[in-house]
């Protein structure tokens, strides 16, 4: 392929998403799921949509809803008194919320809690199914106040000051956040897992005389492209993205660490690339008012340094992970496409400390010693690998 025509195939979208996604009222439903002993009963929505799309959910009050928003969907003519199970909520609304989405919103009988959310992919449907659990008046956490949902404009988190040139600096990415939770189960949402990883490392790595900034500090959305800035701005030495994402269970478990190939394959990275979406194989590159055809030799140049680099940053992990004992996924380093691996100028990997979905990953990541165990590794991994650095750049100048 003549390398004009393979940075147009990498610009341009699929075909298929440019098709939306049809709602099969016939597929989906909202059922209860056990018994409710007096009370409001687990329930389960079920959506059916003709191709797997990117989608949010979340909780707010006053009163209590469920708000499932899709990516590239278009709900059609169906009406949502037509739901099979419709007369399990006190009410069901949907329909077109902004450029590109759409938004159902299911008023609950009573407070719940997302117990768990998942997307299955296969053929010819795909199915959203979100499994809400009853809890007491006073456990009721909405995730969102009803403003801000309304109004779907969260404030964007500030951006990290420049770090200082003569200090090595790595900039940690925890995914998600705000509106967007991430992966769901038991309760427990990927966003927040990820961020309080993420600030258990700043402080073992600020501790090793390394400068840390955070993509975000707290519950708040940071767009791809914001967060690839924010590395920029602070000259990063490395860029660090955190996940713990969910598959179909039995599908994978363990810590695993994604590096940037355009070339990457294979199932697990396929599902992933479902749950964050096709606008983040595209996104994330700030290079505007430059030729597209003069941005992919610069961009294809600078990798031919940063990608060798990345990978050494991986193998890193890997070692120190094996050496401390933590549970890795069968191929712990794999390579992906997603856009915070895409800076041609700083070496970057994504790396999910587990899957959510899987029983075994998400206790380690809600016991604070498996996590301070892990929190070495990746420190202890930056350090060496910042040595490493080092000594290359003194060879260079020789």
């Amino acid at each position: 392929m003549r390398w004009w025509l393979l940075i147009l195939t990498l610009l341009s979208p699929p075909a298929w998403a440019n098709e939306p996604a049809r709602l099969d009222l016939g597929g989906s439903a909202l059922v209860a799921a056990g018994r409710g002993w007096g009370g409001p009963r687990p329930l389960e929505l079920r959506l059916a949509l003709t191709r797997a799309v990117p989608y949010r959910v979340f909780l707010i009050g006053d009163p209590v809803r469920l708000v499932v928003d899709l990516q590239g969907a278009d709900l059609g003519p169906a009406r949502p008194e037509d739901l099979f199970g419709a007369d399990l909520a006190s009410a069901i609304r949907w329909g077109k919320n902004g450029e590109g989405w759409s938004r159902i919103v299911v008023e609950l009988p009573g407070p719940y809690r997302i117990h768990g959310a998942g997307q299955t992919a296969r053929a010819p449907l795909s199915q959203i199914t979100v499994a809400l659990a009853p809890v007491d008046a006073g456990d009721f956490a909405p995730d969102r106040s009803a403003t801000a949902a309304l109004r779907d404009l969260p404030e964007p988190a500030e951006l990290p000051p420049p770090a200082p040139d003569d200090r090595f600096t790595v900039v940690l990415d925890p995914g998600h956040g705000g509106f967007d939770p991430g992966a769901l189960a038991e309760g427990e949402s990927e966003a927040n897992l990820v961020l309080v990883f993420a600030l258990e490392l700043r402080a073992a790595l600020q501790a090793r005389g390394v400068d840390v900034q955070l993509t975000r500090g707290d519950d708040s959305f940071v767009s791809l492209e914001r967060r690839m800035t924010a590395a920029r701005q602070a000259r990063a030495d490395l860029f660090i993205s955190l996940h713990a994402d969910a598959l179909p269970e039995g599908q994978a478990a363990g810590a695993t660490v994604y590096v940037w190939n355009p070339d990457a394959d294979g199932r697990a990275d396929e599902q992933l690339v479902l749950r964050h979406g096709p606008d983040d194989l595209l996104a994330g590159l700030d290079l505007t008012g430059q030729d597209d055809a003069l941005t992919g030799v610069l961009m294809d140049f600078a990798r031919t340094d940063t990608q060798p680099r990345s990978r050494n940053f991986a193998d890193w992990l890997v070692s120190r992970m094996s050496l401390m004992g933590i549970g890795m996924h069968g191929r712990p380093v794999q390579r992906a496409t997603y856009s915070v691996l895409k800076s041609p100028d700083i070496p970057s990997v994504l790396l999910e400390l587990g899957f959510i979905s899987d029983h075994d990953d998400r206790a380690n990541l809600l016991n604070p010693e498996w996590r301070a165990r892990m929190v070495r590794v990746v420190a202890e991994a930056v350090t060496g690998w910042a040595r490493d650095e080092a000594a290359r750049a003194t060879m260079l100048r020789r």
